[in-house]
């Protein structure tokens, strides 16, 4: 399948490493052009690097108010425009309800949540609207907590629905305009953030083979597999999908 990706160039922020990574790898494999984003600058300029002459790295934090100008010129500048944003970013902090105290809900409301995972990528989104045409897409990485409540992961199942409602306020808004907003839920995808959720149980082992064990396709994803997924929703190929959240997920999520 063709996903007419030759020449489009996209923004990815948290392209360095995780699954923004992984969407960015994808992206440049079907022809595209990627300006990737990390707050760590060795690790962005590695990233960078392995995905060749049709990537450039930015060593940025999202919550910083001057990253969307910043990213957008470089998108211009590197290679003559932009035609899509994918906003990856880390986490809240783990931790259940009855562990979690007032102090780690304010840090994440002011600093991991409010400036990075929430008011940033609402900057990102609203600056790239402001620059996309007609066949643009944004797009989040998200969590299957935006449909369901995931153990130890208080925070997140409060928040990250917020964001998600973001989004898809955002897809009425621009769908006159032809572009597309989206939202990817990933469920167990076998990155480095997972495995730190598996390490937070007393036997990691355990706890990774019932998790499994309650996945129709009986594994966690890859990463490759969540970028192909993630590359198919910014491609033109995608042009009638918006205001969707799409779960890659192996079949986990217990509703429809």
């Amino acid at each position: 399948m063709d996903l007419e990706l030759r020449d489009r160039v996209y923004i990815v922020t948290g392209g360095s490493r995780g699954l923004g990574h992984a969407v960015a790898r994808e992206l440049v494999a079907d022809g595209a052009k990627v300006v990737v984003t990390g707050r760590d600058g060795n690790r962005v300029t590695e990233a960078a690097a392995a995905l060749g002459p049709n990537a450039v790295g930015v060593t940025v934090d999202n919550a910083d108010p001057r990253a969307a100008p910043r990213l957008i010129a470089t998108a211009r500048e590197r290679f003559g425009g932009f035609h899509g944003l994918l906003v990856s970013v880390g986490g809240p902090p783990a931790g259940g309800v009855a562990d979690t105290t007032d102090a780690q809900w304010r840090t994440s409301l002011d600093s991991v949540l409010l400036d990075s995972v929430l008011l940033g990528s609402v900057r990102l989104a609203r600056a790239a609207a402001g620059e996309l045409g007609d066949g643009g897409a944004i797009g989040f990485v998200l969590s299957l907590t935006v449909h369901e409540p995931a153990p130890a992961m208080a925070i997140s199942n409060a928040l990250r629905p917020g964001l998600a409602g973001f989004a898809k306020s955002l897809a009425g808004e621009l769908g006159p305009r032809g572009i597309r907003v989206f939202g990817l839920l990933p469920g167990r995808i076998g990155t480095d953030r997972m495995r730190e959720l598996d390490s937070l149980s007393p036997d990691p082992g355990l706890r990774r083979a019932a998790n499994e064990s309650e996945i129709p396709l009986r594994r966690y994803g890859t990463p490759r597999e969540f970028g192909r997924a993630g590359a198919f929703m910014l491609s033109p190929a995608a042009s009638y999908l918006t205001g969707v959240m799409l779960s890659v997920d192996g079949g986990a999520r217990h509703g429809f």
